[in-house]
């Protein structure tokens, strides 16, 4: 069996919980559940919970650091666990993916997020899967920050629902089927 580290990213405390930026962290609360995680610990910067998808041991997290700084808990627990960034999946809001829309891929730049940013100088490699939540462009001439720093309503609140949950039945399929499969399925 092997052993994924899988990060949700997003902002901690209750004034950030499920807004746009926080999609990483509702993805990961989605897998909890059916990873069977009952007891979540803090360790390495991070919220962390242990269970089984798709036959392997996970390691799920919720770095705790603001998502700006995510990549200093999340090289912590690649060390603390032995994880090599191929067995590391970061999920993430992507202003780039409509509303609803999710993309999984591996490797590549961070796009101007800073919280990919942060991984991507901190394990010194951008190799890595990253399931990416899709949460569109702003309206207008609304600044990015105050818009990823909302709670999405009406009709944007189900898209936004429903890309948490695409992310999170993305994660165990790609454990269980590769990349190739998984971008076909779900891109």
């Amino acid at each position: 069996m092997a052993l994924y580290l899988i990060v949700g990213l997003g902002n901690p405390g209750e004034e950030y919980e499920h807004t746009r930026h926080n999609a990483g962290f509702d993805a990961i609360d989605l897998l909890a559940e059916e990873a069977g995680v009952r007891y979540w610990k803090t360790e390495c910067g991070a919220l962390t919970g242990k269970g089984v998808l798709a036959g392997d041991d996970v390691v799920l997290a919720k770095p705790q650091s603001f998502v700006n700084l995510s990549g200093g808990p999340v090289k912590q627990l690649c060390n603390a666990y032995g994880v090599k960034p191929d067995h590391l999946i970061v999920i993430h809001d992507d202003l780039d993916i409509l509303p609803g829309g999710i993309r999984v891929k591996f490797g590549g730049g961070h796009a101007g997020h800073n919280g990919l940013r942060s991984i991507c100088d901190k394990l010194g490699t951008r190799d890595w899967f990253r399931v990416r939540c899709g949460i569109g462009r702003p309206p207008g001439r609304m600044p990015v920050a105050d818009f990823v720093l909302k709670r999405p309503r009406g009709e944007e609140l189900e898209d936004f629902r429903y890309s948490c949950d695409r992310a999170a039945s993305a994660v165990p399929f790609l454990m269980e089927n590769g990349l190739e499969k998984t971008q076909a399925r779900f891109n």
